[in-house]
């Protein structure tokens, strides 16, 4: 009975399948539509975040950010990716980059692309730069939450090898259990960072001091995924890196450092902030 209890979950008995329905000519899949719920919701809460008084862009900045945050985000992602983790296959196999349904997206790179679509739609319409990142810093583990559960169901991205109950045995992934270390970071990088930002908005003026949110959502990011990389399995070929750390740890080493400055020096950038939405100013 002790054996039986201690048996780790077969993921192929959770009734799971990344493609929701064959339709012959296309797939829908739960990837897409992770990605897909995650731009919608995301656009619909930041409409609410820009409601409030002294917002630095407006709703008409909102709608092309949901244009150009998509491209960043898949572009970014997919990119990044490629030249991270696997440059080696997809240069060898460039057609292999266009099948993004197949998985393969790097946080790190979409974050990129996301960042230099905000530089772009603030350049293009004179707004505050790091007032945009903050705001849409609120929004964006909405999106990670949604992409993690899709990297469970597409049984990807799977945990190192381990005893605990809830251990997953995963269909590419040996006959070992293992970590289910997608949900750990749909719960940290997810409900967590969500959580903590939007208590931050709401119930501070953090939201008035440029930086301090988008440094939290940094700092919070990269510590749950250095935290997590310690269950994740790496990636092939970057499992044992000459500095010590995996690359999902590397990469975010500059997250921390930024997301730290920003919090730190926020109050120094700390001035009236002149409405694009909302109501009123704020002093």
């Amino acid at each position: 009975m002790a054996t039986a209890a201690s048996a780790p979950i077969e993921w192929n008995s959770l009734g799971l399948h990344p493609i929701i329905h064959d339709f012959g000519f296309f797939q829908l899949r739960w990837y897409s539509l992770a990605y897909l719920a995650g731009i919608l919701i995301g656009w619909w809460y930041l409409l609410k975040l820009l409601a409030r008084p002294g917002a630095p862009m407006a709703r008409r900045h909102a709608d092309d950010m949901v244009f150009y945050g998509t491209l960043g985000v898949i572009l970014g992602g997919r990119i990044g990716y490629v030249l991270f983790y696997r440059p080696e296959f997809y240069f060898a196999n460039p057609l292999a980059i266009l099948r993004i349904m197949d998985g393969g997206m790097s946080f790190h790179g979409g974050a990129i692309g996301t960042s230099l679509a905000m530089f772009y739609l603030a350049w293009r319409n004179k707004l505050s730069v790091l007032r945009v990142h903050d705001y849409i810093a609120c929004i964006v583990p909405i999106g990670l939450f949604f992409g993690r559960l899709a990297n469970f169901v597409n049984h990807e991205l799977w945990g190192r090898p381990t005893d605990v109950p809830w251990a997953v045995v995963f269909p590419d992934g040996g006959p070992v259990g293992r970590h289910p270390s997608q949900l750990y970071e749909a719960g940290l990088e997810g409900i967590l960072l969500f959580t903590i930002l939007n208590l931050l908005f709401w119930k501070t003026d953090a939201r008035y001091q440029p930086g301090k949110l988008v440094g939290t959502f940094l700092l919070g990011y990269g510590l749950s995924r250095f935290f997590v990389e310690y269950f994740r399995q790496p990636d092939r070929g970057l499992e044992h890196l000459s500095w010590g750390l995996t690359m999902g740890q590397t990469l975010t080493v500059p997250m921390i450092l930024i997301g730290l400055f920003l919090i730190l020096t926020a109050k120094s950038r700390r001035e009236r902030v002149e409405p694009f939405a909302g109501t009123e100013s704020v002093a």
